[in-house]
């Protein structure tokens, strides 16, 4: 089972997401799990406080390492002791297995592709995301679990949130039992710039549309050329 935690001050957002469409459908086969940990669960005053000014000055507030690093703790002791072999990090209070991959979402770090998806799919059971919100993250957190810095692209968000579930999407796909067909993880499929389905012909605003006639032929040389000239 693939697993994924969302480190997140909005909890809700990810659960919502995850009880939708095939996220949901995995789910209930049991061919993956998402969870989404608060870090203000980990907190230790009395306004749960996750944020603080920055040393140096500047605008804005600083998410702080310890809620962040009480709820990586807390993702990872859910691992079972058995999936891996672990090693040891800068802090000895975290033992990261090898078949787990800790992300931090952030508009300066490495791009996300879909090879990097194939890959975190079979490399990994258990995928650590932590969305960022405000300034930044303490960077002491990365320093600690040795995290990657990932982008999902060339913008910035409001939080982490919507990167965690992008990527959260495009590595479950590559899944086996996921996805209905596993020709939906096809390239020329998942790129095409043209797709069509019933009814074959339609009247809109006074002008007819039409399904392009090769994909009535019959021939399926001729059909998947014309897809492959369309893919992007």
């Amino acid at each position: 089972m693939k697993k994924f935690s969302v480190i997140t001050l909005f909890p809700e957002s990810i659960e919502s997401f995850a009880q939708s469409s095939m996220l949901k459908r995995a789910q209930e086969a049991k061919i993956l799990r998402i969870s989404a940990i608060n870090p203000r669960d980990y907190t230790t005053d009395k306004h749960r406080k996750t944020d603080d000014r920055p040393y140096g000055g500047g605008p804005g507030m600083v998410m702080k390492a310890e809620p962040i690093l009480r709820a990586a703790e807390a993702a990872l002791k859910r691992i079972k002791k058995h999936e891996s072999r672990s090693k040891k990090n800068l802090d000895s209070k975290f033992l990261i297995p090898d078949s787990t991959k800790i992300i931090i979402l952030s508009p300066r770090g490495k791009q996300f592709t879909n090879d990097l998806a194939r890959r975190y799919a079979k490399k990994y059971v258990h995928l650590v995301l932590i969305a960022g919100h405000y300034e930044g993250i303490d960077a002491r957190v990365k320093k600690i679990l040795k995290a990657e810095e990932i982008s999902t692209g060339p913008y910035v968000l409001t939080g982490g949130e919507l990167p965690a579930l992008t990527i959260i999407d495009a590595v479950s796909r590559q899944i086996k039992g996921v996805l209905g067909k596993e020709e939906s993880l096809e390239e020329s499929r998942t790129a095409s710039s043209e797709v069509y389905t019933r009814p074959p012909e339609f009247t809109h605003k006074k002008k007819t549309h039409k399904v392009p006639a090769v994909l009535f032929s019959g021939n399926h040389a001729e059909v998947e050329a014309w897809r492959k000239k369309r893919a992007r």
